[in-house]
């Protein structure tokens, strides 16, 4: 008899009379755990074989396996949870300027903000660069100079180099300046940071915006996102206001807009 769940051959172990059945909504997420399972240890099968040259596993399969797995993820989620807090030094440094030796000058006349000379340099190769230059400086010139930022978003910035997140409002604020900075000082993870938040909220009314920032930082699956949204609200946002300064300004943008929009509706005809 087959395991209703897992389709496995065993002998089945009867723990209550065969009028007790498994109700469909039960059934459907076992087998939706089953196949989850399936998949993430066939993945990692395969991530092993291409290290390693050795055959993929076969699949584990039964809820004591799922159980095993859940196990694991949450040793994980409380290693990480630990790991994290130990890492959280670091902020506490940058936000009570302890041992700082380094001045960050942000544009518009703003005061300096202190940090970790190793910090930004393990952080970004730019500054790296930069700082291994100013080494041979005098102390009291130990100032590094991002004018493209003012003063909050550079405190932004600092503060995402030191703990790898930011609070909603920050992001929310400061995202289009942060995405410029992280492609500018070669800081990928914040870049993918702000991608990944901007994809989340796209909208008709920030859809330009997230274009625009998409081509200054060339990255091409936000831009790719963000062209096929346009297009799908094409009538609330090509007769907005807004459109009109942003044609104006990016005339390519307007046009990969076109092409975008001329390729959806050809292949929707084709019913492709």
């Amino acid at each position: 008899m087959d395991c209703p769940v897992c389709n496995c051959m065993s002998s089945p172990i009867l723990v209550r009379p065969l009028k007790y059945t498994i109700c469909g909504s039960c059934f459907e997420g076992a087998r939706s755990v089953m196949a989850l399972m399936n998949k993430l240890d066939h993945n990692a099968g395969a991530n092993k074989s291409a290290a390693n040259k050795v055959p993929l596993p076969n699949p584990s399969k039964g809820f004591a396996n799922a159980l095993r797995w859940v196990k694991e993820m949450k040793e994980t989620e409380d290693e990480l949870r630990d790991r994290l807090s130990y890492l959280a030094g670091f902020v506490s440094a940058f936000k009570d300027q302890i041992h700082t030796d380094i001045q960050v000058k942000p544009g518009g006349g703003g005061p300096c903000i202190p940090a970790h000379r190793a910090l930004l340099a393990a952080r970004s190769t730019i500054f790296r660069n930069m700082l291994d230059f100013d080494g041979c400086m005098a102390p009291s010139q130990d100032i590094v100079k991002l004018p493209e930022l003012n003063y909050e978003e550079l405190e932004a910035f600092l503060e995402f180099l030191y703990s790898g997140n930011l609070p909603r409002e920050k992001i929310e604020q400061h995202v289009y300046s942060l995405s410029v900075a992280a492609d500018k000082y070669e800081v990928p993870f914040l870049q993918k940071f702000c991608e990944q938040h901007m994809l989340r909220t796209l909208n008709s009314s920030n859809a330009l915006d997230v274009l625009e920032i998409s081509d200054t930082c060339s990255s091409q699956s936000l831009k790719e996102a963000t062209l096929r949204f346009i297009v799908q609200s094409m009538e609330d946002i090509v007769f907005s206001s807004k459109f009109d300064a942003f044609a104006l300004k990016n005339p390519h943008l307007s046009v990969q807009i076109t092409r975008t929009s001329c390729i959806d509706s050809k292949t929707r005809r084709n019913g492709i």
